[in-house]
Order: C-alpha cells, then sequence, then structure tokens
C-alpha cells in the first residue's frame, strides 16, 4: 500500500493581553473546604456537629481563591471567559454560544486571574432556600484590575472582536456575586468592568 503523505496547517491563533477595570465593587465567594466538609457529611449521614461560633475573617479568608503561593487572590479564568461566551450571544453579536465557546480561551495561572486589589470584609444577610435568612461573610474588592491573556484563533474571530467583546461582558454580564447575569441576582451590578 502507498504511504500518502497529509499537509496539516497550523492553527492560526493568536495570544493577547487585555488590561480591564472594575467599575462596580466584585464580590467572590469561592466555596470553601468548610462548606464542602458540611456537604460531604450530609452525604454520608454524618450527625450534624454543634455549630461553631462564627468567625467573620475566617469565612471571608475562605471564600478567597487563593494562589498556590498563599498570598496573591484570583477569580476563576472560566468566569471571565463565561461572560465573554454570554455577551456574546446577545445583540449586536449574536454568536452561537457552542461556536463561540471553541473561538478562544481565557489562560489563568493555576486556573485563575490574579485580582489586583486589596479584598476586605462584606456582611449581607441572604434568603434561604427553606425561608429562612443567614448572614455571609464575604470578601469584596471595592476597586480592582486584572489582565486577561486571551488565545484566539484568527480565523474566527479577530484581536478586536476579542476586545469588543470583554467590553460587552463587562458592561452586561459581570463577574462574581450579585453580577446582572446571575441565576437569582437580576437586579445585580457587581462585578461590572470595562477595557482600560
Amino acid at each position: 500500500m502507498k504511504k500518502q503523505v497529509i499537509s496539516i496547517p497550523d492553527l492560526d491563533t493568536e495570544t493577547a493581553a487585555f488590561k480591564i477595570r472594575g467599575i462596580t465593587p466584585l464580590i467572590v465567594h469561592k466555596f470553601g473546604e468548610k462548606a464542602i466538609k458540611q456537604i460531604e457529611n450530609i452525604q454520608r449521614k454524618v450527625a450534624k456537629e454543634k455549630r461553631p461560633d462564627r468567625n467573620p475573617k475566617a469565612e471571608m479568608e475562605d471564600s478567597l481563591h487563593y494562589f498556590s503561593d498563599g498570598k496573591r487572590t484570583g477569580f476563576p479564568a472560566g468566569g471571565f471567559k463565561g461572560a465573554m461566551i454570554r455577551a456574546g450571544n446577545q445583540s449586536p453579536f449574536d454568536y452561537k454560544m457552542v461556536n463561540l465557546a471553541t473561538w478562544f480561551h481565557v489562560i489563568g495561572e493555576e486556573g485563575l486571574i490574579e485580582i489586583q486589589g486589596i479584598p476586605t470584609l462584606r456582611t449581607d444577610t441572604v434568603r434561604l432556600s427553606k425561608g429562612g435568612a443567614d448572614i455571609r461573610y464575604r470578601p469584596e474588592y471595592k476597586k480592582w484590575e486584572a489582565t486577561l491573556t486571551i488565545k484566539f484563533n484568527n480565523s474566527a474571530i479577530n484581536k478586536e472582536r476579542i476586545a469588543q467583546l470583554i467590553n460587552a461582558a463587562g458592561f452586561s454580564c459581570g463577574i462574581g456575586e450579585w453580577r446582572p447575569s446571575a441565576p437569582k441576582a437580576k437586579n445585580g451590578s457587581f462585578g461590572l468592568f470595562e477595557l482600560i
């Protein structure tokens, strides 16, 4: 059998960095180790432990996304990509979300985008699904910036369109808790951002 040589052209990809600035505060709420342990105990039908005294600062720290160096904090790269995909499905873009999801990738370090800012303790009253209320202690970046490193397929989308998607995502979707696009926070306006 005669061997056939197949030529596979390289993908036309490009990587670019985009600097963004928060225009509203960013509230983050990582699913902490304590919350994961409580769910595991429920699933294993382990007897419920007496609720310890609340420690607001510790709860806030447990809700932060730390890098492995234990110093820097960030936000999941997928959250930024999700906001951009959602924005791309809106006018004037009208991209199909399933296609847009494959045209670019937000590249994070350890899966995170570093947030430049100082997180402070935020206290909120939240409604529980069973009708009660509880207090949540979460980190809030009142002023924040980040750099998004994005790799994209030039044959499908260009750098200018990526920049437009970032701006649209920052205006209409946002990231984090109480963002406009959150399922249960339609009146939210947190986590909004713009290109700088």
